[in-house]
C-alpha cells in the first residue's frame, strides 16, 4: 500500500486551454517500450498530428502498437523518447485528472457495473442529471431497450450486465462517452458478432458519440474506415502510411491486404 505509483501528476500543473469542436493531438518522435519487454520496442520514432475536430483510424495487425497508443494519451505510461500533446500542452506538464477529463473512452469489451441502468450511464459524468443521463442513452440509441426492462432505467443491470445482449452493453458504454463529452474520444472497435439490427443501433451510436470532437479509432469495420478523415497504417510499432481510403489503396500494400480481408480477424 505504501508503494507509490511511477506516474504522477506534475508538482506545478500546467491549465489546457478552452477549446470547442474537438481537441488537438500531437505524437512527436514517440519511442516506447513496455517495463515488462524493455528489449522489445512497441513504438519507433512515431509521430502523427490529429486536428480539432477529426477522425482518425489506426489500423494494422495485431501487435502493431495501436492499443499502446491510447495508453501514452491517458498516460498509463510515460514514454521513453519524444513527445505527446494534447491541444499545444505537453502531457506530462498536466494533470492526471485534467488530462483524463478531456478524453472520453468506448472500450473494446464495455465494462457494466453492478447498478442500476441509469448509474451505470452516469458512470461518464457523475454529477449528470436524470435528464442528462436519458439525454445520452437516446443519443446512443440505449433509451428504447433500457426503457422495456423491467424497472426502465431502475432497473440493475447484474454483475458485468449479464442481463444485457453485448450490442446493449456497447450502447451503455458510448452512452457514457457521450454524457462526459469530451473533447478527445478514444474508441476501440469491438470485434464481437452482432447481429444486424444491434450493429446498425451500435453504429448509428458511435456515430452520434464522433461528432463534434476528435476521434482516434482502433478500427476493425471497413465503414469505419472509409468515413475516416484520415487512416493512420501502423505495422510492428512503426506508422508506415497515413492517407485516405483511395490514396492507401493506391499505394500502401498492407492497407490494400487488410482492406481486402474486410478488416476481420487480421486486424483483431
Amino acid at each position: 500500500l505504501s508503494t507509490q505509483p511511477t506516474i504522477q501528476s506534475p508538482a506545478m500543473p500546467r491549465p489546457l486551454p478552452t477549446r470547442q469542436g474537438g481537441a488537438s493531438v500531437s505524437l512527436q518522435h514517440i519511442g516506447f517500450h513496455y517495463p515488462s519487454r524493455p528489449h522489445q520496442s512497441a513504438l519507433r520514432d512515431v509521430t502523427l498530428h490529429v486536428n480539432p475536430g477529426e477522425t482518425v483510424a489506426l489500423v494494422g495487425p495485431s501487435g502493431a502498437g495501436k492499443t499502446t497508443v491510447f495508453q501514452l494519451l491517458l498516460r498509463f505510461y510515460d514514454v521513453q523518447s519524444g513527445r505527446i500533446e494534447l491541444d499545444g500542452v505537453s502531457t506530462k506538464d498536466l494533470s492526471l485528472d485534467t488530462l483524463r477529463d478531456r478524453i472520453g473512452i468506448v472500450p473494446q469489451d464495455s465494462t457494466v457495473f453492478s447498478s442500476s441502468a441509469l448509474e451505470n450511464i452516469r458512470y461518464g459524468r457523475p454529477d449528470a442529471t436524470d435528464a442528462e443521463v436519458i439525454e445520452a442513452a437516446k443519443a446512443a440509441h440505449a433509451h428504447d431497450f433500457i426503457s422495456q426492462l423491467p424497472e426502465g432505467y431502475q432497473t440493475f443491470l447484474g454483475e458485468r450486465g449479464v442481463r444485457l445482449s453485448g450490442g446493449q452493453r456497447q450502447r451503455i458504454s458510448i452512452a457514457r462517452a457521450i454524457l462526459k463529452d469530451a473533447p478527445l474520444l478514444l474508441l476501440d472497435e469491438a470485434t464481437s458478432a452482432l447481429d444486424t439490427e444491434s450493429e446498425r443501433a451500435v453504429q448509428a451510436a458511435l456515430e452520434a458519440a464522433m461528432q463534434h470532437r476528435t476521434t482516434l479509432v482502433i478500427a476493425h469495420r471497413l465503414s469505419t474506415v472509409i468515413n475516416a478523415d484520415r487512416i493512420a497504417v501502423m505495422d510492428k510499432g512503426h506508422l508506415i502510411d497515413v492517407g485516405t481510403h483511395s490514396q492507401l489503396m493506391a499505394r500502401c500494400a498492407l492497407y490494400a491486404r487488410l482492406a481486402n480481408a474486410q478488416f476481420d480477424d487480421q486486424a483483431a
